[in-house]
């Protein structure tokens, strides 16, 4: 009588409450990503109050960073998720403390560009944790 067998076959354990949580965590960043240029130009075009905005919104865009890495510690180690996850978290949030930085010191020589790379980084890590393999736990292929 074989028919146990496949009951008793272990199960391997899958991120889900954490990565739902990091998909959260993700889509709403890439929003607040996203807001940024939109605000910046609006600001260059002459309404000068979308700088006050554009300012609030990467403060808050920190705020959201931390939770992420939180998330990403929580899906990477509770969950079993993929491990690269974490430390490109906590470089996507140093990016944005130096984003900040950089911004309120008006060296946009630094702030434009590191700007373009947090969107790029922001729009690969939200498209990724939709896919299948974001699912998938760590050494599963």
């Amino acid at each position: 009588m074989d028919t146990l067998a496949p009951r008793t076959a272990a199960r391997t354990r899958k991120p889900r409450l954490s990565l739902w949580t990091l998909r959260f965590l993700l889509t709403g960043h890439l929003v607040a990503v996203l807001a940024q240029p939109v605000l910046a130009g609006r600001y260059l075009t002459g309404d000068v109050d979308a700088i006050t905005v554009h300012g609030l919104v990467g403060s808050l865009m920190s705020l959201v960073a931390m939770a992420l890495v939180a998330g990403a510690v929580a899906y990477v180690l509770g969950g079993r998720g993929q491990l690269w996850v974490l430390p490109v978290t906590v470089l996507l949030f140093l990016a944005e403390g130096l984003q900040i930085g950089m911004g309120h010191s008006r060296a946009l020589q630094v702030h434009v560009p590191l700007g373009v790379a947090i969107v790029v980084a922001a729009v690969l890590l939200a498209a990724w944790v939709w896919t299948p393999a974001a699912a998938r736990p760590r050494g599963v292929r």
